[in-house]
């Protein structure tokens, strides 16, 4: 893994995420690309431009941020990209070839019931840039052990396992893989391909309404240090969840939760 995007905002937790994020890019000796997406606008009844004020506030906003965290031995980049969202990101992610995207649950949320706030659930829904979720105030430690939960084993996307791959590798974690069977299974979903039985440590084939349920029910068997679900064009993440805004009751963790994208 040689490149970790984190998109900061402005919430409380902006300083404790930022330093599991060089925390975890020095595990994975990675270098750290710290950002703040801006949208362009104009003074009202003037012609007077404030985005490069914007701009140059954002900037001075990532340096002191970063100023308040043990950087250690990771080169920390911060950048200031003027833009929509989800477009500016998966523009940046291309240019400076990004493995990961850390994400913050709530940003600016303040609803307890809300487990992604609008902006992250809009980074987790829209964007098929593999994602790590770290829940509010959670502390780095070593990925001992992964729960996959999947209700479909197949992978049609190229390199779709590559980041599960790197953490596997670097932590020697176990991988423990979930095959939910929902009411949408079909026959062949559970052929695990070769690549993902490479990583698998063991395999436990379960029956639920959703997969989150499913991670409900085997959660604390496997105790895990990390959970590891997939984006599909109508899985986990697309098709139960129509707003951006991701509440506790359709899906929560309090472990970092690892997205891979097996969108085309």
């Amino acid at each position: 893994m040689k490149n970790i995007l984190v998109p900061v905002g402005s919430s409380n937790n902006a300083i404790s995420h930022l330093q599991y994020a060089v925390d975890f890019a020095q595990a994975v000796g990675a270098k750290l690309y710290v950002i703040q997406v801006y949208n362009v606008f104009t003074k009202a009844g003037t012609m007077i431009k404030i985005d490069e004020i914007i701009e140059r506030e954002s900037l001075q906003f990532l340096k002191d941020l970063v100023s308040k965290v043990d950087t250690k031995t990771v080169d920390v980049v911060v950048k200031t990209l003027k833009g929509g969202l989800v477009d500016t990101l998966e523009l940046i992610s291309k240019k400076i070839d990004i493995d990961l995207i850390l994400v913050e649950p709530r940003t600016n949320s303040i609803k307890d019931e809300v487990f992604l706030g609008k902006t992250s659930g809009k980074i987790i829904k829209q964007t098929k840039i593999p994602a790590l979720i770290v829940p509010e105030g959670y502390i780095f430690k070593p990925v001992k052990t992964i729960l996959m939960a999947v209700k479909s084993a197949i992978f049609k996307k190229k390199n779709a396992l590559l980041p599960l791959q790197i953490v596997q590798e670097k932590f020697k974690s176990a991988v423990n893989l979930l095959l939910v069977k929902t009411a949408r299974y079909k026959e062949g979903d559970f052929n695990v391909t070769d690549d993902l039985s490479e990583l698998v440590t063991s395999t436990t084939t379960t029956e639920n309404a959703t997969t989150f349920q499913g991670v409900l029910e085997h959660f604390r068997s496997n105790n895990p240090d990390m959970l590891c679900v997939v984006r599909r064009k109508r899985g986990f993440f697309i098709k139960k969840w129509e707003k951006n805004t991701i509440l506790k009751k359709d899906f929560h963790s309090t472990i970092p939760v690892l997205v891979l994208s097996g969108l085309k």
